[in-house]
């Protein structure tokens, strides 16, 4: 189930996003912090791509996920999980423990996703 995954963690915030990704093996092969202005989320696909990431979880509170899901919707499976869920870690120090708490969680398939509506055309 879980072989020969690679998936990504991202903490979303208003000025930044913390990318964590992991193998199947739940072992960290990367970790970077990016700002939120579209060159570096263009970076950040770009990096995530070159790692073969295919699977992408993210927390965000408000709606600053929804620039980072548009970059990266063609490119890989995305999830967006309540970060009621994702708030549960005991004993977080940071926003980098939290994408990592996050890729292993999306690696183990236990985030329920959020609704995310179509996108009006």
């Amino acid at each position: 189930m879980y072989r020969n995954r690679i998936v990504a963690g991202l903490d979303v915030h208003k000025d930044s996003v913390f990318l964590c990704i992991m193998r199947h093996d739940v072992a960290i092969i990367f970790e970077k912090t990016y700002g939120t202005l579209t060159t570096h989320l263009r970076q950040m696909r770009e990096d995530m791509l070159r790692h073969g990431v295919t699977e992408c979880a993210m927390e965000s509170t408000a709606v600053y996920w929804i620039p980072v899901w548009n970059e990266l919707c063609e490119h890989m499976s995305l999830r967006l999980a309540n970060p009621h869920f994702i708030k549960q870690l005991p004993g977080r120090k940071s926003d980098t423990k939290d994408a990592q708490w996050i890729a292993e969680c999306q690696l183990k398939n236990l985030i329920r996703e959020s609704f995310v509506p179509n996108p009006v055309v």
